[in-house]
Parts: structure tokens; sequence; C-alpha cells
């Protein structure tokens, strides 16, 4: 293990790519790998398996909780020959995103793989998610009625 595992940084950081990993398509993993060197072999620990996880969401963001609905997930656990382990969780029923996520997610714990891996595939899938989150918002602002301008032109 490496001095990613056990400090509160590195447990942002591991946020970080879990979730950049866990919005990835598995196509676009596997093509920002192709120009890294093979991945070490791995032994699945947990599936990949799908199931479902209840949704919970509370009224106008602060109020009572409540059971909004079932969200179909896969998860996977793999173990590296080193013993590094990794874990992923993918919405849907893509069990090639989930294991190669989980793969990547111990990779990114050692040192020997985290910067390459970080400049081929995280940081490069983080920026093009943030650029369809912010094509989104653009259009959605497009959309926005000012009612208080509205207002003063009667």
């Amino acid at each position: 293990m490496s001095e990613f595992a056990h400090t509160d940084t590195a447990a942002g950081a591991r946020r970080r790519w879990m979730s950049v990993l866990a919005r990835a398509g598995a196509e676009d993993i596997v093509r920002h790998l192709a120009d890294a060197p093979p991945l070490p072999a791995h032994r699945r620990l947990r599936g990949p398996e799908t199931g479902l996880v209840m949704v919970r969401g509370r009224a106008g963001g602060d109020g009572a909780p409540f059971n909004l609905g079932e969200m179909t997930v896969t998860r996977c656990s793999v173990r590296l020959e080193d013993g590094t382990i990794g874990h992923a969780h993918a919405a849907g029923r893509d069990q090639a995103q989930a294991e190669i996520a989980a793969v990547l997610d111990a990779l990114m714990q050692t040192e020997a793989w985290h910067a390459r891996l970080e400049a081929l595939v995280i940081a490069p899938l983080e920026a093009a998610q943030a650029g369809r989150r912010a094509e989104t918002a653009r259009r959605a602002a497009a959309t926005k009625v000012e009612f208080f301008t509205m207002t003063q032109m009667r």
C-alpha cells in the first residue's frame, strides 16, 4: 500500500476518482487506457454483480426523508497481486464498467500507477464530465424565465 491509503486527503482524492469512474462508461475508460501499459493481473473478490438499492429523497431538500424508489447498481471488488484491494459501484448493469473501475481504484492506491492513471484516465474523464455538466447548465439557463422582468413589463 502507499501513502494514499491512510490520510484524510487521501479519502477525498479516492472519493474523487471513484466518482469519476462511476460516471464514465466502460468504453470511455478503456479508450483512455489505450496509451497505458497492460494492467496487472487481478482476482475478483466479489462480483461483478447487479442488484437494487433504495434511493432516498427529502422534500424541499431538507425535509423529512422518504423512499423515492429503487435503482439498479452493479458492484465489484478486486485484489491485485500485491494485495491492494479496489472497489467500485456503478449505476446500471454495466459489469465491465464496475470491474475496470474496481481495478483502477486498486491501482490508483499504488505509487507505481497513481500519477500515470491520473494523467491518462482520471483527469481527461473528469474534464469531459465537467464540460458536459457546463453544457447542460448553459442550455438550461437559456430557458430560464425572469418573472420579475415580466411583471415590470405590464
